[in-house]
């Protein structure tokens, strides 16, 4: 007798292993990738950022009219501080919307470019054949006919082609059978839709990158040239070199302003003549909406004030005529503006200096009960100034910044500035120092604040954002259809059973458009076959098999 030995156990199975540290952060990255370029990512990208854009509209913008954040801050002095943290003073070149932007980029990128490839793949691929239940499409329906299975399919594609569609012959499991497609419009559109968007984006970022803005206030009769260190304010692209700015000079003749019944700012003109790189001087005239438009840059006309003038007689006989400095306004109802006219050099012999602070009024009006000067209008119907002189250091060589709008106070408040006199002047009006110099308001001038913009993405983005408009109409109205024909032996008889059925996307009521080709073939079959026209019927489960 023989004994068999008992079965070894089998080692028991190893526990997986754990993936290396690298390969999980190139899962982790990988599954991050895929989320991101996700459509409804970009998507949500997208409205994100429209939402972002919202506070650039409501709130004024540095890059637009530094005047009006200022105002906006003398109004709303504890708000406005918080928001300039979160630079909504500023949107549009924040670091927030740089990021949602940035995100939307690379979205896009990840979303459109595989797809873009293969709708490119798609158009040389033929349609697919048709499906074995014809009687499940939305549409579908049989006609019978006495022609042959190749005739009968002959006919459908005539009836196609008619309608440009492509079609193509098979030779099916049951019998022959035809495939026809059109439509391709529509996801060429979708395609373009978002590649414009991307090209959108890329106009806007090489906007950023090459262009530049510069602001200045010109008075009446002054000008300047196209280049940073004359700007009062200004922004440049990183890779924008001073050297390359275009050699535009500007000089303003004359500006106007028009007011509405209820004395609002109706348009401001602006007659100025320029020249570039030293040529020609040419005389034309802008306005806000109708801007100077000259080697790829902009000058633009954003606002307007008044520009009090002075004239200054020293003891000794000395003048000091046409004086002026641009007073800022700090009530753009009535044009009530402040500034300060600084005189470094008295002239020789005089180590002292001198400064004119004050408000101007277009039409000023003194408050009542406290006799402070106001304005009760925007336009100069009587202007005047209310002046305090002070002399002393200005500071103006210590090496510090400071504003050629106002006086340091930190001056003031060491005693290197003291104030001597002060009076309310109309034109012409003089008020006299106690060392005899006579400080006289010898009228004002209008200054427009004029800003210099270039971009060279413009002309981009124009074409871009016709794509999109473009690939949005096709996207809108075009159908993608789909039509299936398969022709089988009739079981009742000598002629053929043709069944055809219909796929369309991107449209709700498809079903007059099927009724329309099967009536077209069922009479193209009659005339071919020279019998009495047959309706067509919708397939049930009792019709040979397709």
């Amino acid at each position: 007798m023989t004994t068999t030995a008992p079965p070894r156990p089998s080692a028991p199975a190893s526990p997986p292993s754990r993936p290396s540290p690298g390969r999980r952060v190139l899962n982790r990255l990988l599954r991050w990738w895929r989320q991101l370029t996700a459509m409804r990512t970009a998507l949500m990208l997208l409205f994100l950022l429209a939402v972002a854009s919202i506070p650039g509209s409501l709130l004024p913008q540095r890059s637009l009219s530094r005047t009006n954040v200022s105002q906006y801050f003398t109004d709303h002095p504890t708000l406005a501080p918080w928001l300039d943290r979160l630079f909504l003073f500023d949107v549009f070149s924040s670091p927030w919307f740089a990021a949602i932007y940035l995100l939307l980029f690379i979205s896009l990128i990840g979303c459109v470019v595989p797809r873009a490839i293969e709708h490119g793949r798609t158009l040389f691929t033929a349609p697919p054949p048709a499906p074995r239940h014809l009687q499940r499409l939305p549409e579908n329906g049989t006609l019978t006919t006495p022609l042959a299975g190749p005739a009968a399919l002959d006919v459908v594609e005539e009836e196609l082609r008619v309608r440009r569609f492509r079609v193509v012959r098979r030779e099916g499991r049951t019998g022959p059978e035809l495939s026809a497609e059109k439509g391709y419009l529509r996801e060429t559109g979708n395609v373009l839709f978002h590649l414009s968007l991307l090209a959108l984006l890329l106009g806007l970022a090489g906007g950023k990158m090459w262009g530049y803005e510069g602001s200045i206030l010109v008075t009446e009769g002054q000008g300047f040239c196209n280049s940073f260190q004359q700007y009062d304010t200004y922004s440049s692209g990183p890779l924008v070199d001073g050297a390359d700015l275009t050699p535009l000079c500007v000089d303003l003749e004359d500006f106007e302003a028009q007011y509405e019944q209820d004395l609002t700012a109706a348009s401001y003109t602006a007659d100025i003549s320029y020249d570039v790189d030293g040529g020609e001087p040419v005389t034309t005239t802008i306005g806000v909406n109708d801007p100077l438009r000259t080697n790829g840059d902009r000058v633009y006309v954003t606002g307007h004030g008044y520009t009090p003038q002075f004239s200054i007689t020293l003891p000794d006989g000395t003048a000091l005529t046409d004086l002026s400095a641009p007073f800022l306004p700090t009530d753009q109802g009535t044009m009530l503006s402040q500034g300060v006219l600084k005189v470094p050099d008295l002239g020789a012999g005089r180590t002292d200096q001198l400064a004119v602070e004050g408000f101007f009024a277009p039409t000023a009006a003194l408050q009542s009960g406290v006799g402070l000067l106001t304005s009760v209008d925007p336009r100069p119907l009587n202007p005047q100034v209310a002046a305090i002189v002070y002399t002393g250091y200005l500071g103006l060589d210590s090496g510090l910044p400071q504003s050629v709008y106002s006086l340091d106070q930190d001056v003031i408040d060491r005693g290197a500035l003291t104030e001597v006199a002060r009076a309310n002047l109309a034109v012409g009006e003089s008020m006299t120092l106690p060392d005899g110099t006579v400080v006289t308001f010898s009228g004002f001038k209008e200054f427009a604040a004029v800003q210099v913009s270039h971009d060279p993405g413009q002309v981009w983005v124009l074409g871009a954002a016709i794509a999109v408009l473009v690939g949005l109409l096709g996207m809108l109205l075009v159908r993608r259809e789909r039509v299936f024909a398969r022709v089988v032996p009739d079981p009742d008889g000598g002629g053929t059973v043709l069944a055809i059925g219909s796929l369309t996307r991107g449209s709700a009521d498809t079903g007059p458009r099927f009724t329309a080709l099967t009536d077209d073939v069922g009479a193209a079959l009659t005339t071919r076959a020279g019998q009495a026209p047959a309706a067509a019927r919708p397939l049930s489960q009792e019709d040979p098999p397709s």
